[in-house]
């Protein structure tokens, strides 16, 4: 199943990739550095409740979708 950190990461990325768009774009979208955003999908930081609603805004999701494990 792996850690919060680590289905959020891979969330962020499938979801992110799903609608095409750059870590750049999300980064934009999110309001945050897109290296932050790299940051979060290489389970590097450990994202705050703030970026996860930042993050979920920016992909059109529900932040609970960002660490539902599959």
């Amino acid at each position: 199943m792996g850690t919060l950190p680590e289905i959020l990461a891979k969330r962020v990325r499938r979801l992110r990739e799903a609608k095409s768009m750059t870590q750049e774009d999300l980064a934009d979208r999110a309001e945050l550095s897109a290296r932050y955003v790299g940051q979060v999908e290489r389970v590097q930081t450990v994202a705050s409740i703030d970026v996860l609603e930042r993050l979920a805004r920016a992909l059109g999701v529900e932040p609970a979708e960002l660490i539902r494990p599959d």
